[in-house]
C-alpha cells in the first residue's frame, strides 16, 4: 500500500459522512465535528481488509492480543502500570462519559464539568438525572485551564463526580504534572470521583509537552478515576466504534459495568481490528501525521491572527483551533462563516459564543482556501 500523503485530497461526498453530508449539495467545506480528512493508516486498512477476506463476522470477544497493547502503552508512554481487569472496552466515548455519571451517586446529585467544554460533558449529566455544575476555564496566557480556585467553590455536599477532559477540548490545553497534582488533591479532599476523558492523548502538538493521565499521578487519585481513551480520533476510525474505560477501583467498576449492562452493546469485530493495528503498527504513522498537523496549526496561527475582528492562540495538543471572534462583533458567527463557504462548530454548542471551533486536521489545501474564505468575508464585513 502507498504510504500516507496528508496533502491528498480524498472525495468523501456520496459515503455518509457526518462530516460532509451536514453540506450536501453545497460548496460549504465542512470544518466541524472532530474527525479528519486523512486516510487511516495503511496497517489498519490492511487488517481490516484481510478480516474482511475471512468472511465470517460473529460475535467477538476483546482480543487479548490488544488488551496486551493498551497495557504495554500505559506502561511504555506514562510509566503506568494497569491491569488487564481494569479495561472495559465500550462502542464509543460518550457513552463513557454518560455511564460515568449513572454510576456515580444518586438522582439529584451534582456532576461538576468545565465550560468551555465538549458539548456531551454538558448533556450526560441531565440525561443521568444528575445536576450539572459548569466550573469556568481560565485563560493564562496562550492556555485554557481549569480555575481551580473556582472547582473549589462550586463543590457541594452533594457533588459526587467531576468530569475532567485532558487535552481540553476545546483550547487544546494538555495539562502539566503540577497542574494535575492540584486538581487530584482537590479530588481526594472533597471525595470525588473523577471520569477524565484523554481521547486526545496521542495528539499532542507542542514540542516538549508530554501527556500524563491524571490516574497515573499517584495511587490515591487512580483509586477513584475513570479514565476514558480510544484510537478513533488518532487513527481516524471514529466510524468503528471503538474505545475503553480503565478503572482501577473493584466497586466503581462494578457499578460502571452494572449501568452499562443490557443497554451498551459491545464493540464490534472490525472496531477491535483497527483498534488492535492502529495500537500495535500505528506509531510511526501518526509521528507523521503529528509533524503534519503541526505545521497545519502553525499556518493557521499565523493567517487567523493577521485578520481583523480573530485571534487563535496556538493548542497544545488536538488539531481543533479555538478562534475568538468577538471583536469582529458578528450577530450570527456560523451563520456567517457558512454564508462564506466555512463550515465550523459554533462556540455557543461548548459553552462560549465568543468562540468557534475549526478542524485543521485536513489537507493543506483546503485549510488553505478555508483561511482565504474567512479572510474574504470578514473583510468584507468590517468598516474600512
Amino acid at each position: 500500500m502507498a504510504p500516507e500523503n496528508f496533502d491528498r485530497i480524498i472525495d468523501r461526498r456520496d459515503t455518509a459522512s457526518e462530516k460532509w453530508e451536514k453540506y450536501r449539495d453545497s460548496e460549504i467545506l465542512p470544518m466541524w465535528v472532530a474527525d479528519t480528512d486523512f486516510m487511516s493508516p495503511p496497517a489498519v486498512i490492511e487488517a481490516l481488509q484481510q478480516r474482511i477476506s475471512h468472511g465470517v463476522f460473529g460475535y467477538t470477544q476483546t482480543p487479548a492480543e490488544l488488551n496486551r497493547l493498551v497495557i504495554e502503552r500505559m506502561q511504555r508512554l506514562y510509566d503506568w502500570t494497569i491491569n488487564v481487569d481494569w479495561l472495559v472496552w465500550l462502542p464509543g466515548l460518550v457513552c463513557g462519559l454518560n455511564l460515568s455519571c449513572r454510576s456515580v451517586g444518586i438522582d439529584g446529585d451534582s456532576v461538576l464539568a468545565p465550560k468551555p467544554v465538549y458539548p456531551p460533558f454538558m448533556t450526560a449529566p441531565r440525561l443521568s438525572s444528575r445536576q450539572l455544575i459548569t466550573v469556568p476555564m481560565q485563560q493564562q496566557g496562550s492556555r485554557w485551564t481549569l480555575n481551580l480556585d473556582a472547582l473549589e467553590a462550586a463543590i457541594t455536599p452533594d457533588s459526587r463526580l467531576l468530569l475532567f477532559c485532558n487535552p481540553h477540548n476545546p483550547g487544546g490545553t494538555c495539562y502539566r504534572r503540577d497542574e494535575l497534582e492540584r486538581l487530584a488533591a482537590i479530588v481526594q479532599q472533597h471525595d470525588l470521583i473523577v471520569c477524565s476523558d484523554e481521547i486526545h492523548c496521542d495528539l499532542i502538538l507542542e514540542p516538549g509537552v508530554e501527556h500524563l493521565p491524571l490516574a497515573s499521578i499517584n495511587n490515591a487519585i487512580q483509586a477513584r478515576s475513570i479514565t476514558l481513551m480510544a484510537p478513533s480520533k488518532t487513527y481516524n476510525i471514529a466510524g468503528l466504534g471503538c474505545s475503553f474505560a480503565i478503572i482501577p477501583d473493584p466497586e466503581l467498576r462494578k457499578a460502571f459495568s452494572r449501568v452499562r449492562r443490557g443497554i451498551v452493546p459491545d464493540v464490534n469485530l472490525l472496531g477491535y481490528t483497527a483498534a488492535l493495528a492502529a495500537y500495535r503498527d500505528g506509531d510511526t504513522w501518526n509521528r507523521r501525521q503529528l509533524d503534519y498537523l503541526r505545521g497545519n496549526r502553525d499556518y493557521l496561527v499565523r493567517e487567523i491572527n493577521s485578520i481583523p475582528g480573530l485571534r487563535m492562540e496556538p493548542v497544545e495538543a488536538t488539531y481543533l483551533a479555538w478562534i475568538d471572534v468577538s471583536a469582529a462583533k458578528l450577530e450570527n458567527p456560523a451563520h456567517f462563516f457558512e454564508q462564506a463557504g466555512v463550515g465550523m462548530s459554533p462556540g455557543r454548542d461548548f459553552g462560549d459564543d465568543r468562540y468557534m471551533r475549526l478542524n485543521f486536521g485536513c489537507p493543506r489545501d483546503l485549510l488553505e482556501e478555508a483561511v482565504r474564505r474567512i479572510r474574504s468575508a470578514l473583510l468584507n464585513h468590517l468598516p474600512a
